[in-house]
């Protein structure tokens, strides 16, 4: 049974209804057989459920369509600036996985102030508390005391039994970009944060950042980057590490060593090679 307007919990009530109805009606012949000359005390003493059935019957409809899907004020404070009412999901035709439902709402504005302009994201659940589904609410120069309806559609992989909603600016916005260097292999830090070698993927907020690179062997660099409330994901920075800094040292035996010089002494060099420290006789010769 499918009724226009109605949830599908209002389509389980009504028919557990209707089925009660249907039992009652063998119920109440079954007594006239087992109690004939009673007929009217049956009747009389059913009288009052029969009228109570009806007015269900006839009722049901009316709420169903009436009651909302939920209310949700904003903030959760003792003063809420919002209102949400959401009005019952009504899906739409189809018969692929996901499932797809139209939804009303009503956003009144409790402040004595005007809201020039907020963005809220709205998340759906299932009876098992499983985020089915998502889509958001813009709202535009609202007036004090004023109520904007609007209407949004979203796909769902389940039935939404409920829903909440939050403030985007609540959720600092970040973007993502790749960093790269050259020579590849650079350590990458950002505002001291240690990510790794390059090239890598990051995650930034809005603002000011510091970009480090360091890899042995070349000058450790610095680059500078701004991030705007305007600017998205999929950009790129690409830094080029400055010139070698390995020491060159000549022994008395003319051969040229490139590292990076710990100490030297009239006797013995300490030089880091590939990362580890090594003692060269100054004195030794190639016989």
């Amino acid at each position: 049974m499918k009724r226009s307007g109605w949830g599908e919990a209002d389509i389980v009530e009504y028919e557990q209804i209707v089925f009660a109805f249907c039992l009652l009606v063998p119920s109440v012949i079954a007594l006239r057989k087992l109690l004939p000359g009673y007929d009217s005390v049956i009747i009389s003493a059913l009288s009052p459920f029969r009228l109570l059935m009806a007015i269900l019957l006839l009722t049901i409809p009316v709420q169903a369509k009436d009651v909302a899907f939920q209310i949700i004020d904003w903030p959760t404070t003792d003063n809420p600036v919002l209102r949400f009412t959401f009005d019952k999901l009504k899906q739409l035709d189809g018969s692929s996985r996901m499932r797809g439902y139209v939804m009303n709402v009503s956003a009144q504005n409790l402040s004595a102030q005007l809201i020039p302009g907020a963005r809220f994201s709205v998340y759906l659940f299932d009876k098992n508390k499983v985020r089915v589904g998502e889509d958001f609410i813009t709202l535009n120069n609202v007036g004090p005391n004023e109520t904007v309806k609007v209407q949004f559609t979203v796909m769902t992989s389940g039935v939404p039994a409920s829903l909440s909603i939050q403030n985007t600016a609540q959720n600092p916005k970040t973007i993502s970009l790749t960093v790269n260097s050259i020579p590849q292999g650079a350590t990458l830090r950002v505002d001291e944060n240690e990510l790794g070698p390059t090239p890598r993927i990051i995650n930034v907020g809005i603002g000011k950042h510091t970009l480090t690179f360091s890899k042995e062997g070349f000058t450790v660099g610095n680059y500078p980057l701004e991030i705007s409330p305007q600017d998205v994901s999929g950009g790129s920075v690409t830094y080029e590490l400055g010139s070698s800094v390995f020491d060159s040292i000549e022994l008395r035996d003319g051969s040229v060593l490139n590292g990076d010089l710990v100490s030297v002494s009239g006797m013995d060099v300490e030089i880091r090679l590939g990362g580890t420290i090594q003692h060269i006789d100054r004195t030794r010769s190639d016989g």
